[in-house]
């Protein structure tokens, strides 16, 4: 039975979208196409009538969830972004969680398209952090570099957290405490 273009593109999106929340869990090299087609309801053949390549789909499916991610936080101030990044719940949802914290480090090692996927996701969650405001040159670069703190230093406590063992204390220690530095820093 022929499939429709409508029909392709949708099977398209769905493996993309199940992609991104297996990448997440179990990391790039932890999910292979025999796998992630079966979980995605596919067989491993029709890999390649959607991507050229495993690359492909790691740039694909890193987009879609840092899109998701930026849908999300979207209007929130940053005081409520972090309470909600920085919580226990989050550093346990590693399948639906921030992209960039559970990929970075994957990505580092892969290939240019994937990477520049990364640059690319990050440049917009600075955006949706900042938001655009009526700045000058200089205000504006000021600002840009404390977001890209606040990101880097969130970012490293989810890794640091989920590095620890799930009951360690060590792991909400250390969400609460760079919550709680991010949070001083905010202050004038």
């Amino acid at each position: 039975m022929k499939v429709t273009k409508q029909q392709a593109q949708a099977n398209r999106a769905h493996i993309v979208e199940t992609a991104s929340t297996l990448f997440r869990e179990r990391g790039y090299d932890g999910v292979g196409i025999a796998d992630l087609m079966a979980a995605a309801g596919f067989t491993q053949g029709g890999f390649y009538k959607h991507f050229r390549s495993k690359a492909d789909l790691m740039a694909e499916s890193s987009a879609c969830g840092m899109a998701q991610s930026a849908a999300l936080t979207a209007g929130a101030s940053i005081e409520a972004f972090l309470q909600v990044y920085l919580s226990r719940e989050h550093r346990d949802n590693r399948a639906g969680g921030c992209t960039l914290a559970a990929l970075c480090a994957d990505a580092a090692r892969k290939e240019d398209e994937v990477r520049a996927m990364f640059a690319a996701g990050i440049e917009a969650q600075l955006k949706v952090l900042h938001g655009a405001k009526d700045l000058t040159a200089e205000q504006a670069e000021q600002v840009r570099a404390k977001s890209l703190s606040i990101m880097a230093q969130a970012m490293g406590a989810i890794v640091m957290s989920r590095a620890c063992p799930d009951d360690s204390p060590l792991a909400d220690e250390i969400l609460a405490a760079c919550y709680r530095s991010i949070l001083k820093s905010l202050k004038p």
